[in-house]
């Protein structure tokens, strides 16, 4: 079956004293439809019609120019399909394009009819990419019978290539190529070979930059490996450990084009920095939450060591309903490849208020330790630090000074961090208190587990569960502000922010020593940008430090919908509380940016 497209652009232009109207241009591509949406995007009626759409009719040269070079972009897009031996015929007013001059191209040119007739499609026959790599990975669709398709053969290459350097051959590439058409059998034959080139060793790095970083710093941050055998992967690591800084604007890393006579290769780094200062400030407002105001002063190179000093701070809950005023302020200095290259080391200061309807508390902390990054998904916290505060429940003021010892391992193997699709996210949290004053010795255990399913195209599943235990000392005397409750937006949505606890007698709630979470989302895409969700959540607080059942449970559900942006899904949620004590009438509404897990 033959299927015919038609697309025509039509321009008026208005002259300073005339108006006329441009000729239509029409394209016409006769094809077979399986392969006539490829060539209609491939083909003039693209690059020209919707590429020349400025409100300038396309003049007859430019028309002509187009059409001869259509040949060579239509053979372009069915031999990526399979297509071998087409047939194509480009025609204006009757004649085949190819036999027309362009200088002597009349004014306009009204219409042009492309017919093609892809013949058979070819199936690969042998496929060989010789030497093969140690390392390498098979590339899917290059098996005898598949669809001879160009680009799964340069991809099959590509793979041998970078196998090679994988293996320390940075120098590997073709040196050879055999392609035949079989027509009769329509099969393709390919015979690839590979010249891997000498094994290589990494060479001198050379820094060409006019940062104000110290080079001795940025070599201790990039963390090159001069004598190692070579592997693009090192290259990769040393890009992020200079991104992750967030001093740099750009690093680039050549390799020199001829590796050394002694078998090292030399790399060359130029590299430009960020602003050193960066200010921001921000303001919102929240029914549920009052009036929040933000700011932060950010110094990227304080030092002249990529060090960062951050001082931000936030007041918030000014005409809310979750309690009184909130605030905090916050010094933190960090200093990254200290002691080791994937070590960032910091130190930080910070005093807090936070007044809760069920909880008041002001703290001070200090704070010195290290996040080891192991690699992009895996990163590990440690620290020690001084904690003071001052709390007030229904049990009265207490105040209390603990030694901290904060530890924390991170795994993060999702396809988007914004807006996950698939894969999952852990975190697991110990902090380990010892008394001064004001209370007993123990430990805090938090544990995030989300995980994350796509089911076809436009449906993700979402699941989320949460641990938190407080061992150790009496619910009575264990730090008030290191107890957990359960409701609002980071727990069960529906639910009053932070209303469910541990109400030891008619009229006295606290905070409980268990914890436990869980949430599920259905995230249903309906178009480019937009999605609706809906959710389920659930939270459980208790008396003792581990779940045993003998707490208490409420639930929330509710649907919503989601607004992609470059910095993350802009999010609207209607919740209505479920089961569990209290109140359970009326609709909550969260705004935020980001998913909510």
């Amino acid at each position: 079956m033959i299927g015919t497209i038609r697309r025509a652009l039509v321009c008026v232009v208005i002259a300073t004293c005339a108006a006329s109207t441009a000729v239509a241009l029409e394209v016409t591509i006769n094809a077979p439809e399986e392969v006539a949406d490829d060539l209609r995007i491939g083909s003039l009626a693209a690059s020209l019609v919707d590429g020349t759409d400025t409100g300038e009719p396309a003049s007859g040269i430019e028309v002509l120019s187009a059409a001869q070079a259509d040949y060579s972009r239509l053979i372009g897009v069915l031999y990526e399909k399979g297509y071998f031996a087409p047939t194509i015929s480009i025609q204006v007013d009757g004649r085949e394009v190819s036999s027309l001059s362009a200088v002597a191209a009349p004014p306009t040119i009204p219409r042009v009819v492309i017919t093609v007739d892809p013949g058979s499609q070819f199936t690969f026959g042998n496929v060989s990419i010789t030497p093969q790599a140690p390392t390498s990975e098979p590339v899917p669709g290059l098996m005898p019978g598949d669809t001879a398709r160009i680009s799964t053969l340069r991809a099959g290459t590509a793979a041998q290539i970078e196998g090679w350097r994988h293996a320390g051959h940075a120098k590997a590439a073709v040196s050879d190529q055999k392609i035949t058409a079989r027509h009769p059998e329509k099969t393709l034959s390919a015979a690839v070979t590979l010249d891997p080139g000498p094994r290589l060793r990494f060479g001198k790095l050379i820094i060409e930059s006019e940062s104000a970083v110290r080079e001795e710093r940025i070599r201790e941050i990039m963390g090159w490996e001069s004598g190692e055998v070579f592997d693009p992967e090192h290259i990769d690591d040393v890009r992020d450990r200079m991104r992750r800084t967030g001093t740099f604007a750009a690093v680039t890393l050549t390799e020199a084009e001829e590796p050394n006579p002694d078998g090292t290769l030399d790399v060359t780094a130029t590299i430009s920095d960020q602003l050193p200062r960066r200010y921001s400030f921000g303001a919102e407002f929240s029914t549920l939450d009052g009036v929040s105001v933000s700011a932060l002063w950010l110094h990227r190179n304080i030092f002249g060591g990529a060090e960062r000093l951050q001082i931000d701070g936030e007041i918030s809950g000014a005409g809310g309903q979750t309690g009184g005023e909130d605030y905090r302020l916050t010094a933190l200095l960090s200093r990254p490849a200290t002691f080791r290259t994937d070590l960032e080391a910091y130190a930080l200061a910070e005093i807090e208020q936070v007044d809760d309807p069920n909880l008041f508390s002001r703290s001070a902390r200090l704070e010195v330790g290290g996040v080891y990054f192991a690699s992009d998904q895996r990163q590990y916290t440690y620290g020690i630090g001084f904690r003071r505060s001052l709390t007030r429940d229904d049990l009265g003021e207490r105040n209390y000074t603990i030694f901290t010892v904060p530890l924390s391992a991170t795994f993060d193997h999702r396809d988007d961090s914004l807006n996950a699709t698939s894969g999952y996210y852990a975190k697991v949290g110990l902090t380990p208190f010892f008394d001064i004053s004001g209370t007993e010795n123990g430990i805090v255990t938090t544990l995030d587990l989300r995980t994350y399913r796509k089911v076809g195209e436009k449906v993700t599943l979402a699941v989320r569960g949460v641990l938190g235990s407080v061992a150790g000392p009496d619910i009575t005397l264990a730090p008030a502000d290191f107890l957990f409750f359960s409701g609002g937006s980071d727990s069960v949505r529906g639910q009053e922010y932070k209303s469910l606890g541990v109400e030891l007698s008619p009229g006295v709630i606290i905070g409980g020593k268990s914890y436990v979470g869980l949430s599920g989302e259905i995230r249903v895409q309906t178009g480019a940008n937009l999605s609706v969700v809906g959710f389920y959540d659930a939270g459980y607080v208790g008396e003792e430090s581990f779940y045993d059942g003998s707490g208490e449970w409420h639930t929330g559900y509710g649907a919503g919908v989601r607004y992609n942006t470059p910095i993350g899904p802009i999010r609207f949620d209607l919740a209505v509380p479920g089961t569990g004590p209290g109140d359970n009438s009326g609709v909550e509404v969260y705004i935020g940016i980001g998913q909510a897990f």
